[in-house]
């Protein structure tokens, strides 16, 4: 996912207004004091209004004449944009953020295996084995590598529709693996290789039902899965 992290102080301005805008702390509706929080962060004017363009584009802020900066309601943020959904990680709703993600990815990718079994041809059926295997070298490897391969895969299976649409629809799928790679870090779960690799079999088969069946398993899995993390981290708490 992306994030300014690392960026110098511009990057680091959009990190710390995003975050506390998403975590409530800077309320909808709140004009912003550009000159206290340039002074707080110690930041320029120019580079707090470089931030404060990130974030507005973002659906986060808004500036208007005699009125200032401020929060735009949540029901007008960009709530697909990577940043927004790793902030509302970071502010503990993670557990919503993933729901809602697999809500959507599951209204999507159980139709798209669906179709790729019926459109798949060798370089679709050669990309999804590819990821496949990226997936299995990256089981003892970093994380990111893991979610990397896991994006690799969801970003083939789309492709494989033959859908422009479908083929964009990776923004609902990326948020989620990244999300989920940083919940179940250092925690067992379940090993992905099986149940991607039968929705691959299924579409080199061209078993629609199949498919179908094997993707709407494999979201099933992610969520079980997740379920489990979130539980065992409030039994912790």
């Amino acid at each position: 996912m992306s994030g300014y992290r690392g960026r110098g102080v511009h990057g680091s301005t959009v990190e710390v207004l995003g975050a506390r805008i998403v975590d409530g702390t800077l309320a909808p509706g709140e004009v912003l004091d550009l000159n206290a929080i340039g002074a707080e962060l110690d930041v320029s004017l120019t580079a707090l209004r470089e931030a404060i363009k990130v974030l507005t584009a973002k659906g986060l802020l808004d500036a208007r004449q005699k009125r200032g900066t401020f929060v735009r309601p949540r029901a007008e943020w960009n709530v697909l944009d990577s940043d927004v959904i790793r902030w509302r990680q970071e502010s503990g709703d993670a557990g919503a953020v993933l729901r809602d993600l697999a809500e959507v990815r599951s209204a999507i990718e159980p139709t798209a295996a669906a179709l790729a079994a019926q459109r798949r041809d060798e370089d679709d059926i050669a990309a999804l084995r590819a990821a496949l295997a990226a997936m299995e070298a990256a089981r003892d490897g970093l994380a990111r590598d893991a979610a990397d391969a896991d994006l690799q895969f969801h970003q083939a299976l789309l492709d494989a529709t033959h859908n422009e649409l479908f083929a964009q629809m990776s923004v609902f799928v990326e948020p989620a693996l990244y999300v989920r790679d940083e919940l179940v870090h250092d925690h067992t779960v379940s090993d992905p290789v099986p149940s991607h690799q039968r929705v691959v079999e299924a579409i080199v088969a061209g078993d629609v039902d199949e498919a179908r069946a094997a993707a709407l398993a494999l979201l099933e899995q992610s969520v079980a899965d997740v379920s489990r993390v979130l539980a065992e981290e409030q039994g912790e708490r």
